[in-house]
């Protein structure tokens, strides 16, 4: 048999620089791999959504874009439907509580709130979060969360239909406003008024208003459903907890035709998502921040 040595040479040569590249894949492998890191901080988000559809396509919709946001920023996010969670063991879980779209009623359920929030929990809520109105299904019957917690006490009207606003930065240092535009039009969403004036309570620090460009805003068709003046806050901070209150919340839905077709989504707005956000890391650091300062 004819062994033809240049192939043989040149076949040795290729065995030999594919082991070579194989032994160096294996050495530089494990250093470009990144270990799997543990998850900055845990969300827990409280919901009911059992009654209104324009509130239930929110908590659907929250619970997505959160549950999206967590895995691209490394964090956890968990929701319940369970108000019996709120408890002092399950809530040490957690480093952020969130309310999408009601409150606890119970008084042991209050109660692990209050102090969890007093112990240097952290919290952000939407809109429903803070209703109350007396006489109602939610009436205004704890008086340290609507009055001290959120400060605005009763809720006292509404624009109707879902409309976008101009919203105005009121406070432009806050990290919860960063690199948010000075004004930025908002998702459509039914806005509340208050009982109580934000601006005249020290502990209330108001981050964004609706700016008067936005009026008249609502459509109706009752006239004291769409706001001609006036001074409306939307989200705001208590400076003696670590919280945050956003207003936002309520997608438009087709009652009108009895389709209750979904007309409007709250989180596919790039900067107001931004703006949410920021809340649970700013929180989440806050927190982190007000421990440590506690041991110096």
């Amino acid at each position: 048999m004819q062994v033809n040595f240049n192939v043989l040479i040149r076949y040795k040569k290729y065995a030999l620089l594919t082991i070579f590249l194989l032994l160096i894949g294996i050495l530089i492998l494990p250093a470009c791999v990144k270990p799997d890191k543990k998850p900055a901080f845990s969300v827990i988000a409280f919901f009911t959504a059992s009654k209104d559809l324009a509130h239930i396509s929110f908590v659907h919709e929250a619970n997505r874009y959160f549950s999206d946001m967590a895995l691209k920023y490394n964090f956890i996010y968990d929701s319940t439907g369970d108000w019996n969670d709120m408890n002092y063991e399950f809530l040490s879980r957690y480093q952020v509580v969130i309310f999408l779209d009601s409150r606890p009623d119970s008084a042991e359920q209050r109660d692990a709130f209050r102090d969890y929030m007093e112990n240097g929990g952290a919290w952000m809520g939407f809109h429903f979060a803070a209703f109350s109105l007396t006489p109602s299904a939610f009436p205004q019957n704890w008086d340290w969360y609507h009055n001290q917690f959120l400060g605005c006490g009763e809720y006292n009207g509404n624009t109707w239909r879902p409309t976008s606003a101009i919203l105005r930065v009121e406070n432009k240092k806050h990290p919860a406003l960063r690199h948010i535009p000075k004004t930025f039009i908002s998702s459509p969403n039914e806005w509340y008024k208050w009982e109580n004036d934000l601006r005249t309570n020290p502990d209330i620090k108001i981050l964004l208003s609706i700016d008067s460009a936005s009026f008249p805003l609502g459509t109706g068709p009752k006239p004291h459903e769409i706001w001609h003046n006036g001074y409306y806050p939307v989200v705001w901070t208590n400076i003696k907890y670590q919280m945050i209150y956003i207003n936002m919340g309520h997608n438009d839905i087709d009652y009108e035709d009895k389709t209750n077709k979904e007309l409007s989504f709250t989180f596919q707005n790039e900067i107001q998502n931004k703006l949410i956000l920021n809340c649970p890391f700013w929180l989440w650091k806050k927190r982190l921040i007000d421990q440590s300062s506690d041991f110096n």
